[in-house]
């Protein structure tokens, strides 16, 4: 006797796939764009070039810097927004999230106004002979500001996941919040936490808006790969975009590592 055959269900209308295919060919074909307009002759030699190294060099480091400190203080920003309980908690939580939605360059200027030499912080940063603004030390603290509330939004939403029965165990037990940390909700987080700094780093890989206003374009010191792109978009649109697709592969590169990380979170 033959058994009918059960058709899966996708949970999706037909029709659903036309706007979305939209969406696809609306990020596909800028890209494709780049790669026939680009003289594929001329590509080793426009992405080997001395500034388009140094550009490359200092966004690695700078943004490798940003996520470094991104995990120093966001890692415990999101654990008191996920698990604290304090008056004017969702205040602190919109302003953390301000550079989501804040436009780069009023990021820059904000910073500016804040560690530049005639800034808020100026007169204590003078005793101590710091000075930050259009300097490397300025492009990190300008990624760092626009990358910082992805990995907060992400962490805190894998804390929220997760929840606290382990946590609440493991305090029954006899366990002190700071062994807890340690040993339970750390280890419990640790892929979505990886995924959050990859996120971060992208970010800040990709950051121009910030960087221009407060580090300035100084070729070496603060001229990362986006600010090289937009000056090279001037001189040799195609030094712009070889350099352009460059960034392209490395974001693809984020993107995979980001979403393997986010498959064994779920397993």
């Amino acid at each position: 006797m033959r058994t009918p055959q059960t058709r899966s269900y996708s949970g999706v209308p037909r029709w659903v796939y036309l706007p979305a295919g939209v969406g696809v060919l609306l990020v596909v074909l800028p890209l494709v764009a780049m790669m026939v307009r680009l003289d594929w002759s001329r590509f080793g030699e426009l992405i080997t070039s001395q500034s388009s190294f140094e550009a490359f060099r200092l966004s690695l480091q700078t943004s490798f810097a940003s996520m470094l400190i991104c995990l120093v203080l966001g890692v415990p920003l999101a654990m008191v927004l996920a698990r604290g309980s304090f008056p004017g908690q969702q205040l602190v939580r919109s302003v953390v999230l301000l550079p989501l939605v804040l436009p780069p360059v009023v990021g820059g200027i904000a910073l500016l106004y804040t560690f530049g030499r005639r800034g808020l912080l100026a007169p204590v940063m003078n005793v101590f002979g710091v000075s930050i603004a259009f300097s490397t030390a300025a492009v990190v603290l300008a990624q760092t500001f626009v990358a910082l509330p992805f990995l907060v939004v992400s962490l805190e939403g894998t804390l929220r996941t997760v929840g606290q029965r382990y946590e609440v165990v493991a305090a029954t037990l006899g366990a002190t919040p700071s062994t807890v940390l340690r040993k339970i909700t750390l280890p419990l987080v640790l892929p979505g936490l990886a995924s959050a700094a990859v996120l971060s780093f992208a970010r800040a890989l990709g950051e121009f808006g910030a960087t221009i206003t407060f580090a300035g374009s100084m070729q070496g010191i603060t001229r990362t790969m986006p600010l090289e792109i937009y000056l090279q978009s001037v001189s040799d649109p195609d030094a712009a975009i070889a350099l352009s697709l460059v960034l392209v592969v490395v974001a693809v590169l984020v993107t995979v590592v980001t979403a393997k990380i986010a498959e064994r979170s779920m397993v």
